[in-house]
């Protein structure tokens, strides 16, 4: 029998984010996935090499990769709807739970008990739920910042709501604010900047 498990995540650069805003750059599920990835892997890196971590930045990539994977089932829902109420978020929380579990039920069954603490949000461990978590706080504050860097006053808001929870991610995970203090900043630079600063190293 045929899993469709690969067909549905394979929807992912289908499901556009960001939907109640203009964008200057759209963005969908799977370009968004692939950078909380690669930043929830560096997160752990420098968590292991600078703090004293000693997580398995691999796993956190691998979790990275496959946290909006509910999305497959009923797309993205935009933060101002599903954080509305408390009553509206726990509703939204249950869905996404039934996607992550339908999600895991296309998997041959012989694989499902691997995937079963990557995919189904609830059973992620909390310290890699944690740094990706940060990880996608992170990519979309870079995003919110290429937008207004392009002019797109939509972004206002957001970047100054994501500011706010970095501020607060910085108190207890210093890799958050390595990762501002390091790498932040050249995210916005033009290819131009960013060859020439390249050249002088």
């Amino acid at each position: 029998m045929q899993s469709t498990f690969l067909a549905w995540m394979f929807r992912m650069p289908l499901i556009k984010r960001w939907a109640l805003m203009f964008c200057v750059k759209p963005e969908n599920v799977a370009e968004h996935s692939h950078q909380v990835a690669i930043v929830a892997h560096l997160l752990a890196v420098i968590k292991n090499k600078k703090f004293g971590g000693s997580i398995n930045a691999d796993k956190v990539a691998t979790v990275a990769l496959y946290h909006e994977a509910s999305e497959t089932r009923f797309g993205d829902i935009v933060s101002p709807t599903k954080y509305a109420n408390a009553e509206i978020a726990r509703e939204f929380k249950k869905i996404e739970y039934l996607a992550e579990k339908q999600c895991l039920a296309s998997l041959p069954d012989e694989f499902q008990e691997i995937f079963a603490d990557i995919i189904v949000q609830d059973h992620v461990e909390e310290q890699y739920k944690q740094i990706v978590k940060a990880a996608d706080i992170l990519v979309a504050y870079i995003k919110a910042l290429d937008e207004l860097n392009h002019q797109n006053h939509e972004f206002d808001h957001v970047k100054e709501r994501l500011e706010l929870k970095l501020t607060e991610l910085k108190q207890s995970m210093p890799e958050v604010e390595y990762f501002m203090d390091i790498f932040l900043q050249a995210c916005s630079a033009t290819v131009d900047k960013l060859t020439a600063e390249q050249a002088q190293k």
